[in-house]
């Protein structure tokens, strides 16, 4: 851990997306993990498949599906959850979020770290919801690219320009300097070339065939509305961040509004981070496999307490994890 923990009292939990995933995450998690290991096993029960073999073993290729990323990823996350929970529990201390926020696919397991969806419906959603965008990226095929170094108002001035071959727009304004662009291919490669030229440190196509985040998913999202309408979704423990317009959601309205029109807009995490630090939150932990989520709280603001908690179990039996609970006030 290279950040020294200060002492905390605002537990903020942020849940990763597609693309954290990776074979092998939560296999030695759910071999030391009861609570883990019930979350691998309703998942390939409900799924009617065995997506936990597909996790930790893979192949690769196949996990790295769209349809397979996000349940693989949800799944996953929702294990450590469960985990954390039964280590907090064993040491009597009470597991009590403050906010919580997830990034694209990561809201709907932050709803269900809310309470505002039950896991079976959860899985559900994002299993359609990956089954839906790669049905809406035959239809309109697209891509996505990552353009470092600009500032978020050059990069809106760039899209703007290159839409004059089709869409694309800003899809991710993760942090100041890192941003994704979604859209048709045409004007997506246009507007790289664009950044390029307005002095963008790197460029970089992303190895996705689809427009995420941008108009191109239209039929998704409206696919997604359809099967919301179905779901009970409850007024949340705690309120989540949005990531569309990084606002606090404190009922289950909100929070299956803020499900249905995701897929359609631009990710806000900074705004997200910032909402939730404004609020209160003095620790954030990312649940779920990977790191990406705590490399860019640290780089929108290095002054609070970010941890993630890597990919096993060990990390919350460790020197680490029993700093995190000295430090919590």
């Amino acid at each position: 851990m290279d950040q020294e923990l200060k002492p905390w009292s605002r537990l903020a939990l942020i849940f990763p997306g597609q693309g954290s995933q990776h074979v092998g995450m939560g296999q030695r998690l759910a071999q030391v993990s009861k609570a883990a290991r019930e979350v691998f096993r309703r998942a390939d029960d409900l799924l009617e498949r065995n997506l936990s073999k597909l996790c930790w073993e893979g192949p690769a290729e196949e996990l790295e599906s769209t349809r397979n990323q996000q349940p693989a990823a949800f799944v996953t996350s929702v294990a450590w959850l469960e985990a954390l929970r039964e280590r907090w529990a064993a040491i009597g201390r009470p597991f009590q979020p403050f906010l919580f926020a997830g990034h694209s696919m990561g809201e709907y397991t932050a709803a269900v770290a809310a309470g505002s969806i039950s896991f079976e419906d959860g899985l559900e959603l994002v299993e359609a919801r990956g089954v839906l965008m790669e049905e809406a990226g035959r239809e309109h095929p697209g891509g996505m690219a990552s353009i470092l170094g600009l500032p978020e108002e050059r990069v809106l001035e760039v899209c703007a320009e290159a839409s004059k071959e089709g869409y694309v727009g800003l899809a991710n304004a993760n942090c100041e300097g890192q941003s994704v662009i979604s859209g048709y291919l045409k004007p997506l490669k246009l507007a790289m070339e664009l950044a390029e030229k307005a002095g963008a440190r790197r460029v970089v196509r992303l190895p996705i065939s689809i427009g995420s985040h941008s108009p191109l998913m239209a039929k998704a999202s409206e696919g997604m509305a359809a099967i919301l309408d179905r779901v009970r979704v409850l007024d949340p423990i705690r309120p989540l961040v949005g990531n569309v317009n990084a606002s606090l959601l404190h009922t289950g309205a909100e929070v299956c509004q803020e499900l249905k029109e995701q897929l359609t807009h631009g990710v806000q995490w900074q705004r997200t981070i910032e909402r939730m630090r404004d609020e209160g939150a003095d620790m954030f932990l990312e649940v779920g496999p990977g790191s990406v989520l705590t490399k860019l709280v640290r780089r929108i603001d290095y002054n609070v307490n970010s941890l993630s908690i890597s990919d096993d179990y060990e990390g919350l039996l460790s020197e680490r994890w029993a700093l995190v609970e000295a430090t919590a006030r």
